[in-house]
C-alpha cells in the first residue's frame, strides 16, 4: 500500500518536476404530521390518521419496523456464511479510485466518489472489498435506523423519544453498512413506504424502511449509476446532500435520518451523468486498464488463486488488511485534530475561482480531502503534496459545462494548481 499512501501515478511525474511552495448544522425535518388528540393525550411521536365518521382516531406509534435479537443472530449467521469477498490489499494498481474510497471512508462528509473507467477494470471488485476495512460503529440495538446514541440529530424518531423520556438506550457495536441498489429498484424500495391500507384497518407499523434507511451511517454503493433512472439519481444525491429522506403518502409525511456515502461506478461508454449530478459526488476517479504485461499476469494469476481458494486466499493478505483497518480506524479518530493552514486554504479557492468552477462544493470537498489525506498519512498538517494529490479528484469533474464535452483527466487543473502554488 506504499503507493497508496503517497502521491498517485497520475500525479508523481507532475510533483518531481516542479517544485512547490511551501510557505505559502442541517435542517431536520421531524415527522411533520398533523398532531392529534386522543382521549386528552396529544400523539407525539405517532401518526393520527382520521377514519369514517363514528369511529376514534387511530394511532401509530411504531412507524418502522423493529429488528428482534433472534433477527440479529441470523443475519450474523448469514454474514459468516456468506461469499468471500476479494481482500482490498490484494487489489492490484487502480491507486487513485482506492485512495478515494480509503478518504471517503476516514471522512464520510467528503460526499461519496464518482468511478469512471473501462469495463472489467475492478470497479465494483474494489468498492465490495471495501465491507472487510470498514470499522465499527455504537448503534442502537433493535433500531432499523443505526442510530447514534450520542448524536440526536442520526436518530430515528422513536430512538429521540425515548431519549427524551429519559430511557437507557440498549446499544451494540456493529460494522458499517454497505448496501448495494440494484439497477431495478423501484422508489418504494429506495425511500420505502407507507402502507396506507394496513394503517387503516390494523394501526400498526404503517412504515417500511427502504435501502436508504438501511445504508443510514454506512456505505451505498449504485453499480453503473449512469444507467440508472434520473428520478431515482435526484432521490440518492438530495438525501445524501440533506442527510435526511422524507416519504410522502396520502396525506401523511415521515422522515428519517439518511446519511450515507454514495459511490457510483460505471462505464462512459454507455453514457455520462448530467454535469448537474455530478457535481454532487464529492470525489470523482478515472479508472483505465492496466497496460504493463507483467502486472496484468500478476492480477491474472491472483484472480485465478482467489478463485480456486477463497479463505487461503484471504488468510495470506489478513495481516495487511488489518494494518489498514488500524490505519483507517486512528486516522478517523484523529481527524478532527488536523490543521490546514489559512494560507493553503485561499490557495485552494484561488484555483476553483480561476477554474471557474460553479458554487463552493469544489473548495469544500477539496479541504476535506486534503485533511482526510494527512490523517491517513498519520500527520496533523496539511501539505502542498496533499493538495496536489487530491485536488485533480475534487474538481475535474465540476469542470464540465456542456453535457456533450467528456471529463478532463485532470492535467488541467494539475496546471492550475502549479501556476498558483508555485
Amino acid at each position: 500500500m506504499a503507493g497508496l499512501l503517497g502521491t498517485t501515478s497520475s500525479t508523481t511525474a507532475l510533483l518531481s518536476s516542479r517544485p512547490i511552495s511551501s510557505s505559502s448544522k442541517p435542517s431536520i425535518r421531524a415527522l411533520s404530521f398533523n398532531p392529534v388528540h386522543s382521549q386528552g393525550r396529544r400523539l407525539y411521536g405517532g401518526i393520527g390518521v382520521p377514519l369514517r365518521k363514528g369511529r376514534s382516531h387511530l394511532t401509530i406509534s411504531n412507524v418502522a419496523t423493529e429488528i428482534s435479537p433472534a433477527q440479529e443472530q441470523a443475519q450474523k449467521l448469514s454474514k459468516e456464511n456468506q461469499r468471500p469477498v476479494y481482500p482490498f490489499a490484494a487489489i492490484v494498481g487502480q491507486d487513485e479510485m482506492k485512495l478515494c474510497l480509503l478518504l471517503n471512508v476516514i471522512d464520510p462528509k467528503i460526499g461519496g466518489v464518482m468511478i469512471m473507467g473501462d469495463r472489467g477494470t475492478g470497479k465494483s471488485t474494489t468498492v465490495r472489498s471495501l465491507v472487510d476495512l470498514l470499522p465499527e460503529i455504537t448503534v442502537v440495538a433493535a433500531d432499523p435506523f443505526n442510530s447514534d446514541p450520542e448524536d440526536p440529530e442520526s436518530m430515528g424518531m422513536e430512538v429521540r423519544e425515548k431519549l427524551i423520556r429519559g430511557e437507557q438506550l440498549p446499544t451494540i457495536k456493529t460494522k458499517i453498512n454497505m448496501v448495494d441498489l440494484p439497477l431495478g429498484a423501484t422508489e418504494d424500495r429506495v425511500c420505502g413506504t407507507i402502507d396506507i391500507e394496513k394503517a387503516l384497518t390494523e394501526g400498526v407499523k404503517a412504515f417500511e424502511p427502504g435501502l436508504l434507511a438501511k445504508a443510514n451511517r454506512g456505505i451505498l454503493y449504485v453499480d453503473e449509476v449512469n444507467l440508472l433512472d434520473d428520478h431515482l439519481v435526484d432521490v440518492l444525491l438530495d438525501s445524501a446532500a440533506s442527510g435526511w429522506n422524507t416519504v410522502e403518502r396520502e396525506g401523511i409525511s415521515i422522515s428519517h435520518p439518511a446519511r450515507f456515502i454514495l459511490i457510483g461506478s460505471g462505464n462512459p461508454e454507455e453514457g455520462e451523468l448530467r454535469p448537474q449530478l455530478l457535481d454532487r459526488f464529492g470525489m470523482h476517479a478515472q479508472v483505465g486498464t492496466v497496460r504493463d504485461a507483467e502486472l496484468r499476469v500478476k492480477i491474472v494469476e491472483e484472480r485465478a488463486r482467489f478463485d480456486k481458494n477463497p479463505k487461503e486466499f484471504r488468510e495470506t493478505y489478513k495481516t495487511d488488511q488489518e494494518k489498514l483497518q488500524d490505519q483507517i480506524t486512528a486516522a478517523r479518530s484523529c481527524l478532527s485534530a488536523v490543521n490546514i493552514d489559512h494560507d493553503l486554504r485561499v490557495k485552494i479557492s484561488k484555483v476553483c475561482a480561476e477554474l471557474n468552477v460553479d458554487g463552493l462544493r469544489g473548495d469544500i470537498v477539496t479541504n476535506r480531502a486534503a485533511k482526510a489525506l494527512a490523517a491517513l498519512k498519520g500527520r496533523d498538517q496539511v501539505t502542498p503534496e496533499d493538495i496536489a494529490v487530491v485536488i485533480p479528484n475534487c474538481l475535474r469533474h465540476r469542470l464540465r459545462k456542456d453535457p456533450l464535452e467528456s471529463i478532463d483527466s485532470g492535467s488541467l487543473v494539475i496546471e492550475k494548481f502549479y501556476e498558483v502554488f508555485s
